[in-house]
C-alpha cells in the first residue's frame, strides 16, 4: 500500500457508490457540526454586546435567544420544504435560479460560497484560540496549529463520506452529551435549588440603559447561531434512500438539538447571573466555561467537557467541506465554474472543491495570523442573504406549482423570508462598520466571475457545436515540422512517426550558443537522407535557423507561421520529441518540450496542431496501471 492510499484510501468504484452513502447518525455530525457548535459562540456573541449594562446583561439574553430560536424553527422548516422540493441538492442556489432568476441565483451562491471560507477560517481558528487560552505557552504557534488543523480536514474530507463522518461522530456526541448533561443539572438546582450567581470584578455595574439599538445589535450578533442550518439541504444525494425522507429527519435533529442548547444557555446564563467578559483581558472566560465551572465545578467533568467543545469549534469547519464543494458542482453543472468542479476524484468527493476552500481559507488564516475573531460577525450577511434568497425563491415555487395545500407552504415560506429579510437588514446595519461592508463588497465581484465563465462557455458551445455529417472535403496529409536540438534517440523517435504521418517533413535546428548543439547540416544526407530514399520516401528537409539573440521559442514559432501562410490549404502538425522526466524537482522548471506545446497553444493558430512523441529513459520503472513498451532506436 503506497503514500497515497494511506493518506487517502483506496479508489472507490462508482458501483459502489451506494456504501458511501449516509444515514442520520453520521450524518448530524458531518452537516451539523458547525450549526451545532454555533451554541458555543452565538450566545457569546450577543452577551458581548451587552456588556455596557454590566449585571444587568444576562437578564435580556432569554428574550434575544427566544427570537433567534423562533428565526432558527423558521428557516429549518423551509428547508425542509426544500429538500422536498430540490432533492437533487444545491439548496438556496438552485431554489433562487429556478424561481428567481440567474442573478438572484448567483447572488445566493456568491453568499454561501464566501459563508463556508469564513467559516472554515475562523471555525479553525476558534478552536485553536481556546486551545491557547487554556495553554498559554502555544500562543507562538498559532498559525502553525491551524494549517496543521486545516491540512486534517482536508485528507479527512478527501478519503470521502463516510470517512468524515466516522472521525467527527466522536467529538460531536461528546460536546452535545457533556453540554446536554450540563443544562440538565443547571436547570434541575435552578428550579429545586438556589443558584449562587457568578461574581467576578471585570463585570460591574452599569448605568447604561438597554436601549432598543444595543438590543438589536446584540441580536444580530447572536444570529450567528444560525450559520450552517442550511446544510442539510444541500447535500441531499449523500443520504441513503429514502433520501429525502434521512434529510428531513437530519435537519429535524439538527434544529431540535440546537434549539435546546441555545435556550439551555440562555436560561443557565440568566440564572446564574453569567454574561460574558472582554476577551484578550486577564481573566477571561467563555460563556460555556463559566456554565460549566459553575454547575458542575472543576474536576474530571469539566476538562472532559472543555475539551469537546474545544474540538467541535475547530471541527465545525467540516460542514463547509461538505457543503461548499457539493454548490460549486451545481455551479460547475449549470456552467458557471470549469466543468473540473462537477468531477468526483478517486474517493467520489469533489476533489477540486475540498481542494480550492482549503486554498482560500489558509489563504484568510495567514493574512489574519490565524486569529479571525472579527470575521464571526461576517457569517451571518452571507448565510442570511441565502436564507432570504431560498424562501423568496420558495414562495415563487409553491405559486407556480399550486398543488395540495400551496397556501400553507407559501405563507410559511413568505413569513420565514419576511423574518430573514428583516434580520438581513438588522444584521447589515449594525455589523457594517464592523465589517459587514467586507463581504458585501466582495460578493459582486464574485456574481461577475461566475457570469463570465458562463459567457465563456456560451461562446465555445456556439462556436465548437456542428450538428450536420462529417465534412471530408479538402482533407490531405500534414506537414509535419519536428523542432529538434540534437540528433538523438529521442529525435529519431520522432521522426520514425513522421514518416507514418506525411511524405512533407521539415525538421528544423535552432542554433542558439548551445554547447551540445551541433549543426547537423554535414551529416544529414548519410543519416536521413538515405535510410528515406531507400523505402521509396521524400527525405526530411532539414531547417537550420541561426539565432543572434539566442533565442529559441521566437524564431521557431516565425518559422511554422511562415510555412502555414505559405500551404494555407494544409494542417501544420508539429511532433514535440520530449523526454519524460518523473522527478519531482522537474516539476520546478518546465522543460522545453512542455513549454513549446504551451506556445503553439497560445499562440500557434488553428491551422497548427500538435503531435507528442515521448520517449522513455530505459530501466525507469513505469507508474502503476501502466505498461511500457520499448524505445525504438
Amino acid at each position: 500500500m503506497g503514500l497515497k492510499e494511506i493518506c487517502f484510501g483506496k479508489r472507490i468504484r462508482t458501483e459502489d457508490e451506494q456504501q458511501e452513502k449516509i444515514s442520520p447518525l453520521p450524518g448530524i455530525p458531518i452537516l451539523g457540526l458547525d450549526a451545532l457548535a454555533s451554541a458555543a459562540y452565538g450566545p457569546e456573541a450577543a452577551l458581548t454586546v451587552l456588556l455596557p449594562l454590566g449585571v444587568l446583561a444576562p437578564a435580556y439574553i432569554g428574550p434575544i435567544t427566544l427570537l433567534i430560536i423562533l428565526l432558527l424553527f423558521a428557516v429549518s422548516m423551509s428547508y425542509r420544504q426544500t429538500i422536498a422540493a430540490y432533492p437533487q441538492g444545491g439548496g438556496s442556489f438552485t431554489v433562487a435560479k429556478e424561481n428567481l432568476g440567474q442573478l438572484p441565483g448567483l447572488l445566493a451562491a456568491s453568499a454561501l460560497s464566501i459563508d463556508y471560507v469564513l467559516n472554515v477560517a475562523v471555525a479553525i481558528s476558534a478552536g485553536v484560540g481556546a486551545l491557547v487560552s487554556a495553554i498559554p505557552s502555544l500562543l507562538p504557534y498559532t498559525l502553525s496549529i491551524c494549517m496543521g488543523i486545516l491540512a486534517v480536514l482536508t485528507i479527512v474530507n478527501l478519503r470521502g463520506v463516510r470517512s468524515a463522518g466516522a472521525v467527527f461522530m466522536v467529538p460531536t456526541y461528546a460536546f452535545l452529551l457533556c453540554l446536554g448533561i450540563t443544562i440538565v443539572i443547571g436547570i434541575a438546582r435552578t428550579l429545586y435549588g438556589h443558584p449562587v450567581p457568578v461574581v467576578r470584578p471585570l463585570v460591574r455595574n452599569s448605568a447604561h440603559a438597554a436601549t432598543a439599538w444595543l438590543l438589536i445589535r446584540a441580536f444580530a450578533s447572536g444570529c450567528t447561531a444560525l450559520t450552517g442550518i442550511e446544510a442539510v439541504s444541500n447535500a441531499v444525494p449523500i443520504f441513503r434512500e429514502p433520501a429525502i425522507v434521512l434529510a428531513k429527519r437530519t435537519l429535524s435533529i439538527i434544529m431540535i438539538m440546537l434549539a435546546v442548547l441555545l435556550a439551555g444557555v440562555a436560561f443557565l446564563s440568566h440564572s446564574y447571573g453569567i454574561s460574558a467578559t472582554p476577551q484578550g483581558q486577564p481573566g477571561y472566560q467563555s460563556i460555556l466555561s463559566q456554565i460549566v465551572s459553575v454547575v458542575a465545578g472543576r474536576g474530571i467533568f469539566y476538562y472532559v467537557s472543555m475539551s469537546a467543545i474545544l474540538l467541535v469549534l475547530a471541527l465545525s469547519a467540516n460542514t463547509s467541506f461538505a457543503d461548499f464543494p457539493r454548490v460549486w458542482r451545481i455551479l460547475a453543472l449549470n456552467e458557471y465554474l470549469p466543468s473540473g468542479f462537477a468531477h468526483r476524484g478517486r474517493r467520489l468527493v469533489y476533489s477540486s472543491g475540498i481542494l480550492i476552500l482549503t486554498i482560500l481559507s489558509g489563504t484568510v488564516l495567514v493574512a489574519f495570523g490565524g486569529i479571525t475573531d472579527r470575521l464571526i460577525p461576517l457569517f451571518a450577511v452571507g448565510a442570511f442573504t441565502a436564507f432570504t434568497l431560498s424562501q423568496l425563491g420558495m414562495v415563487v415555487h409553491w405559486y407556480r406549482l399550486r398543488g395540495t395545500h400551496f397556501i400553507r407552504s407559501l405563507v410559511l415560506n413568505a413569513v420565514g423570508g419576511l423574518a430573514t429579510a428583516t434580520t438581513l437588514i438588522v444584521i447589515t446595519v449594525s455589523k457594517f462598520t464592523e465589517g459587514a461592508w467586507l463581504t458585501i463588497v466582495v460578493i459582486p465581484p464574485l456574481v461577475l466571475m461566475f457570469l463570465a465563465i458562463r459567457r465563456r462557455y456560451k461562446k465555445i458551445e456556439g462556436e465548437a457545436a456542428d450538428a450536420g455529417p462529417l465534412d471530408t472535403a479538402g482533407t490531405s496529409a500534414p506537414i509535419i515540422v519536428i523542432p529538434i536540438r540534437k540528433f538523438d534517440r529521442i529525435a529519431r523517435k520522432a521522426l520514425r512517426l513522421a514518416l507514418a504521418l506525411s511524405e512533407d517533413i521539415y525538421v528544423v535546428q535552432i542554433l542558439a550558443e548551445h554547447v551540445d548543439n551541433e549543426d547537423l547540416s554535414s551529416m544529414w544526407a548519410d543519416v536521413v537522407g538515405k535510410p528515406f530514399q531507400k523505402i521509396g520516401h521524400r527525405a526530411p528537409q532539414l531547417v537550420v535557423l541561426k539565432s543572434s539573440y539566442r533565442e529559441f521559442y521566437d524564431p521557431l514559432l516565425g518559422y511554422i507561421r511562415r510555412l502555414a501562410s505559405d500551404h494555407h490549404d494544409r494542417t501544420i502538425a508539429v511532433v514535440v520529441p520530449e523526454l519524460v522526466q518523473r522527478e519531482w524537482y522537474h516539476l520546478l522548471i518546465p522543460h522545453r518540450a512542455t513549454l513549446i506545446k504551451q506556445l503553439l497553444l497560445l499562440k500557434g493558430g488553428p491551422q497548427i496542431v500538435i503531435v507528442d512523441a515521448p520517449w522513455y529513459l530505459r530501466g525507469e520503472r513505469p507508474r502503476k496501471g501502466q505498461t511500457r513498451r520499448q524505445n525504438k532506436k
